[in-house]
């Protein structure tokens, strides 16, 4: 039931649906409108599959209902946004027009926040909001190696084809958050007082330490080196059962308020539920915490 619509510089309303007279859509650049409307098409099924298969969740609330999306958002307008009010995914057409934020991830990380309304619902400020944000950086990451695309190969850079800097940097890291700038390595008490998208960087960083662990490695040709704030190494998991442990925590055990320190005590119960008590992923879970400093 997914459409996509095209809001031809509109604000508002749902605009023209797209359609096609030769079922040629698009020709992969902002020169063509229809690519971004095809982008957009299918990053909302990439991330619908990615629930349904590695999650087991029939869609964005979990009720089998589609999500529509906009394309075309604005003029010149550089961002993308999911609208509960709506239950509706808009992206922007960037700089000029000519470079729409459609990548995977992008789509994947606001969708994401549709799913995170409709489980904890994790407030939008401090901690619970570094969270919020965290959790579309993980599934929206998620979602990209999930996608298994060779035009946009999985990796745990944020937003790294929308050159949203101008520069062809990504907006965040995962591996060490603190290269964007701005974001948190490790967590503090001044935490909370940051940017939500800033404060996510521990949550990022936990989940990359979880996934692929400390220290140097290249994935899919990107080279990492991921800190402890203990000097610890850490061996990884694995990107799919972090991923479940998350997604567990997030569903069953997370509540508006949940901090840092109530995420590590989430991700822990998630872990002895999927792997047990006296299992090697609980450890790392555990472990994982300790090496962002969340006692």
């Amino acid at each position: 039931g997914h459409k996509t619509y095209d809001l031809n510089q509109g604000s508002s309303g749902t605009g023209t649906l797209v359609t096609d007279d030769d079922d040629t859509w698009g020709d992969g650049t902002g020169d063509d409108r229809q690519t971004a409307a095809v982008d957009a098409h299918y990053g909302a099924a990439k991330t619908w599959d990615f629930y349904k298969s590695a999650l087991g969740r029939d869609g964005i609330a979990g009720d089998g209902k589609a999500a529509y999306s906009r394309v075309h958002y604005g003029n010149a307008y550089v961002n993308a946004f999911w609208d509960d009010s709506c239950f509706c995914m808009t992206y922007g057409d960037g700089e000029g027009n000519k470079n729409a934020l459609t990548a995977i991830d992008v789509a994947g990380h606001e969708m994401t926040h549709g799913l995170t309304s409709a489980t904890a619902n994790l407030d939008y400020a401090g901690e619970s909001g570094g969270l919020n944000e965290a959790t579309s950086d993980i599934l929206g990451t998620s979602v990209e190696f999930f996608a298994d695309n060779a035009s946009d190969a999985g990796d745990y850079l944020i937003g790294e084809k929308i050159d949203i800097n101008g520069d062809g940097t990504p907006l965040r890291y995962m591996d060490k958050p603190s290269k964007d700038g701005s974001s948190a390595d490790f967590w503090d008490e001044n935490l909370g007082n940051l940017d939500v998208h800033h404060s996510s960087g521990v949550a990022n960083h936990f989940f990359y330490l979880l996934a692929e662990g400390s220290g140097k490695k290249t994935v899919n040709g990107v080279e990492y080196d991921s800190p402890t704030s203990d000097g610890s190494t850490l061996t990884g998991i694995g990107r799919e059962k972090a991923y479940q442990i998350w997604y567990k925590a997030l569903s069953v055990y997370m509540t508006s308020t949940t901090d840092y320190a109530g995420a590590r005590v989430a991700t822990e119960k998630a872990a002895t539920d999927l792997f047990g008590a006296d299992s090697e992923e609980l450890k790392a879970v555990s472990a994982a915490w300790t090496g962002v400093n969340v006692k």
